[in-house]
């Protein structure tokens, strides 16, 4: 019995060993780098410089298209602003050319009003000069009657009225002769007053705003 028992440990002991050398065989069997993790390998300096470039090539068309279209943007941006230039300054001329045209218009309009009232004005001179001789032959004894009082009130009247229009009477009588106020009809001497003077107002002359509507006749100092 004794015996029995220690055979079958040597047979158990035999099988461990063998188990053993099986699996020792086993794992030599196995490659150590499958074993371990794999790491990517790291990408040389050629290679980040091959793939920067690369890049680059690919982002280089893109920023050609954006400077195309700049450049493009820009030149519309440029003929609208010439164009706006362009139409400011004819807007500018054509409103110099209305207040051109205004003013002219505006002077054409005066000059033809101021024609028109010196072409009245010469036809009521007659009527002043009609009053003054009248009035100037009325005997002294008669000036205080009521008509001629009312001759009076009424050539006032007239004479107020065209000052009021701009009608003025222009002064002779010891001034300097003036050509472009009187009108000389005949010389005279005299010992009081000295050449060239005015020496007396034969028909009283009358301006309207500056512009001259009947000269002064008179006679002048030789």
């Amino acid at each position: 019995m004794i015996e029995l028992g220690n055979n079958k440990d040597k047979k158990e002991l035999e099988k461990e060993e063998a188990l053993e050398e099986a699996l020792g065989e086993a794992a030599e069997g196995l490659d150590p780098e499958e074993t371990e993790e794999t790491e990517e390998p790291a990408e040389s300096d050629e290679e980040v410089a091959e793939a920067k470039e690369s890049g680059d090539e690919a982002a280089e068309p893109d920023s050609e298209k954006e400077g195309f279209f700049k450049k493009k943007k820009d030149k519309k941006l440029t003929e609208l602003e010439d164009k706006v230039k362009e139409l400011t300054d004819a807007r500018i001329r054509q409103m110099a050319e209305f207040e051109n045209f205004r003013k002219r218009t505006d002077k054409e309009k005066s000059q033809m009003f101021d024609i028109g009232a010196k072409s009245v004005i010469e036809k009521i001179l007659p009527v002043v000069d009609n009053f003054e001789r009248g009035l100037a032959t009325v005997p002294e004894d008669q000036k205080e009657s009521p008509f001629v009082d009312g001759m009076n009130k009424i050539y006032k009247q007239l004479m107020t009225e065209l000052d009021n229009l701009g009608v003025k009477p222009i002064e002779a009588k010891g001034t300097e002769f003036n050509p472009d106020l009187h009108n000389a009809v005949m010389q005279v001497e005299s010992e009081e007053l000295e050449s060239g003077t005015v020496a007396e107002e034969l028909q009283k002359g009358y301006t309207y705003h500056d512009m001259v509507v009947r000269h002064s006749m008179v006679s002048v100092v030789s």
